[in-house]
């Protein structure tokens, strides 16, 4: 797929747009005056593999807090930009501290709750002299739910006098894009040049939003930051995300995604990082961890033992990644597969890099390993999971360790 050009952005040590990656960006849940709550949170963010992190600061404590936040987070070694997410008051709290505007990577600016009226442009112009003064990017970040009401009202009326008139929902999209790209406009007219500047329009409707991102990228090359906003929970809510993500980026459309889940009661937050990664990984955009092939399962299985193992290699795999992706180049890309019976499993473990196919039913007790297309071992017993976990080890200390590593 052929990637849209846009204009490359630095937010911090990551680029966004031009020829870098599409990165993965999260966001806190926390209260950011919470300050331990807040770190342990972007800890746990970065550490499952968000490469930029927004935090909202909504009031002065949260305020007074970015700058203690951040510190605390390079004294762990934790360097993921931070970004700060303001509505209302960003005008006042990034005047008042300083510190904050210092601290934080990027802003996040949505035009339709800056101010109203005559108070509109001038803070927004606050803001965007607070980023020229300390040499921040900003991403102006338009939602359908906050949309600037004097665009809605000014192109409501003049889709009123056309013989024919678009529908209003075809209406409100154009009022996203073009509140995006004027206020990028009115931006630069300030000083901010365009490789300061990142764009959004997020809205909760699969094909609204894809609509809405191509007029984007057909009208303006400032970077792109997608994300369907109010996913949702659940299935309903990573299928809704990757579906209108996955459109996109094979138009080569998206320069950073958030995947905006509702987390389940006691679900962890790092689920929306996770999701993000497998829409790009899944999709051959890019590699964050080795991927696991699993079957189903059918009446050809004897358990859920083989279930059991593809999601206990799954964790263990994800676990490793932290230690894994440090030392090991080129890890990611490895493939592992766990079948379950002998209809698919030898040619799928063939396949991967490293694959097991389990006995199903009526076969023998055995359950052939694969190495690179060739079958290496036979594990069978009590203990096979953990042999299969040693062997993938093995592997990954045998094809990606750097010269002169020490075997285990």
């Amino acid at each position: 797929m052929k990637k849209h050009h846009t204009i490359p952005v630095k937010v911090g040590h990551i680029t966004i747009g031009g020829h870098a990656p599409v990165v993965v960006q999260s966001m806190t849940d926390t209260d950011t005056a919470d300050k331990l709550a807040t770190i342990t949170q972007i800890e746990a963010l970065a550490k499952a593999g968000s490469e930029i992190v927004r935090i909202t600061v909504n009031n002065e404590e949260a305020a007074k807090q970015v700058a203690p936040i951040r510190d605390a987070l390079r004294a762990r070694n934790c360097d993921v930009p931070l970004v700060g997410d303001f509505h209302y008051n960003g005008h006042l709290l990034l005047t008042k501290y300083p510190e904050c505007a210092q601290a934080l990577d990027k802003y996040r600016i949505n035009p339709g709750n800056v101010g109203f009226a005559d108070k509109k442009d001038r803070q927004f112009a606050t803001m965007i002299e607070t980023a020229l003064q300390y040499n921040k990017p900003i991403r102006i970040g338009v939602n359908w739910g906050s949309l600037d009401k004097s665009i809605t009202a000014r192109l409501m009326n003049e889709n009123a006098q056309l013989p024919h008139p678009k529908t209003a929902e075809a209406v409100m999209q154009e009022a996203l894009v073009l509140s995006a790209i004027e206020s990028a406009q009115f931006a630069q007219t300030l000083g901010l040049g365009a490789d300061k500047i990142v764009l959004s329009c997020k809205v909760s409707q699969v094909q609204a939003l894809i609509s809405v991102y191509r007029e984007l990228a057909k009208r303006s090359q400032f970077a792109l930051h997608l994300g369907l906003t109010e996913a949702g929970m659940g299935s309903k809510g990573i299928v809704a995300a990757s579906v209108a993500m996955g459109v996109l980026l094979q138009e080569g459309i998206g320069d950073t995604i958030r995947a905006s889940l509702t987390p389940e009661p006691g679900a962890d937050r790092i689920t929306e990082v996770i999701v993000s990664q497998q829409i790009l990984q899944t999709m051959g955009i890019r590699a964050f961890m080795p991927m696991v092939t699993a079957c189903p399962g059918c009446g050809r299985t004897t358990s859920v033992f083989f279930r059991e193992l593809a999601d206990q290699i799954q964790r263990f795999l994800r676990e490793r990644m932290p230690v894994w992706r440090h030392q090991y180049s080129g890890v990611e890309n490895m493939s592992v597969a766990v079948m379950g019976c002998v209809v698919n499993g030898p040619g799928e473990s063939k396949h991967a890099n490293i694959g097991i196919s389990l006995p199903g039913t009526g076969e023998a007790p055995t359950a052939p390993v694969f190495i690179d297309g060739e079958k290496t071992h036979t594990l069978r017993g009590a203990h096979i999971a953990q042999e299969f976990l040693q062997l993938i080890e093995q592997y990954v200390l045998d094809h990606y360790a750097p010269p002169g590593t020490a075997a285990l």
